[in-house]
C-alpha cells in the first residue's frame, strides 16, 4: 500500500498516508488462501524431519523464569510455555474484535520456537481473512491540515491549504508536555516507543524498544555447553534482525 521496502510511513498522524489501492483487499484475500499450502509444505520438509530435529530439540532451551530476566517477548517467550501476546492482553487497533489463538510451547528450545512460529502463520492467515472480509469503508486520515496534509487537488485549488501544507512540512507541529509508552506485538516480539514531549515541535526523548536487542543479549547463556555449529540454530531460531539491535 505505500511502495516501500522499508519504513514505510504508512501510519502517520492523523491516519495513513494513503487509501488502498482498488482490488488490493481482493489480491491478499487470494494469496490469504493460497499461503496456508505453502506453510504445509515447509512442515512436510521439516517439522518431522529426523536431521532438523536432531539440529534444534534441546538446543539453546530456557525456561519461562529465564525469558523474563532477558527480557524475551513474542514467539520466544511463548515457545517457553508464557501466554503472553498484547494483541490478547492489552488488545489495540481491531484485535478486540478478530478471533485467532496463540500458539504456545513448553520446552523453549530452538525446535519449539519453529514450531510457534509455523503455528502463528496459521494464525496471521485467519487475521488476515476476517480484516479482508470486515474492512470498514471511511476516509483513512483526518481533516485536520495541522497535523495532516492536505491533498494535492486542493493544494490547487486552496492557498489555505498550500499554506497548511508548507507550515506541517517546514515545521511540523506541537504537541503538549508529557511522555507516553506504546507497544505492539510485532512479528518478532514487542516493539515499543516511549516519548517525552517538551511542548516543542521536536522530542525531547525518543526511546525505541526493538525486541531483537533483548533477544541478542541472551546468545551466550543460550549457547553454553553447546557445539560452535548450534550458535547459527540459536540465531535463526531467535529470529534476530541486525539492523535493530545496533546502538
Amino acid at each position: 500500500a505505500s511502495g516501500a521496502r522499508l519504513h514505510m510511513a504508512y501510519f502517520r498522524p492523523g491516519g495513513v498516508a494513503f487509501d488502498l489501492p482498488p482490488k488490493l483487499l481482493d489480491d491478499i484475500g487470494a494469496w490469504a488462501e493460497r499461503f496456508p499450502q505453502i506453510i504445509d509444505d515447509c512442515e512436510t520438509l521439516l517439522t518431522e524431519n529426523r536431521i532438523f530435529k536432531q539440529r534444534t530439540v534441546d538446543i539453546g532451551v530456557i525456561n519461562a523464569e529465564q525469558c523474563f530476566d532477558w527480557g524475551f517477548t513474542g514467539p520466544n517467550l511463548r515457545a517457553a510455555g508464557v501466554a503472553w501476546d498484547l494483541r490478547k492482553a492489552q488488545p489495540y487497533d481491531a484485535y478486540d474484535k478478530m478471533q485467532f489463538d496463540i500458539p504456545v510451547g513448553t520446552h523453549g528450545d530452538c525446535y519449539e520456537r519453529y514450531v510457534v512460529r509455523i503455528l502463528e502463520m496459521h494464525e496471521s492467515v485467519r487475521i488476515i481473512k476476517q480484516c479482508v472480509n470486515d474492512m470498514p469503508g471511511g476516509p483513512c486520515k483526518a481533516d485536520d491540515h495541522k497535523i495532516s496534509p492536505p491533498r494535492r487537488a486542493e493544494m490547487k485549488q486552496s492557498m489555505e491549504a498550500l499554506i497548511h501544507h508548507f507550515k506541517l512540512y517546514t515545521e511540523g507541529y506541537r504537541v503538549p508536555e508529557g511522555e507516553v509508552y506504546a507497544a505492539v506485538e510485532a512479528p518478532k516480539g514487542e516493539f515499543a516507543v516511549y516519548l517525552v514531549s517538551d511542548g516543542t515541535n521536536k522530542p525531547y526523548r525518543c526511546k525505541i524498544r526493538a525486541p531483537g536487542f533483548a533477544h541478542l543479549q541472551a546468545m551466550d547463556f543460550l549457547s553454553r555447553g553447546h557445539m560452535l555449529a548450534d550458535v547459527v540454530a540459536n540465531i535463526g531460531s531467535l529470529d534476530i534482525v541486525f539492523g535493530e539491535i545496533d546502538r
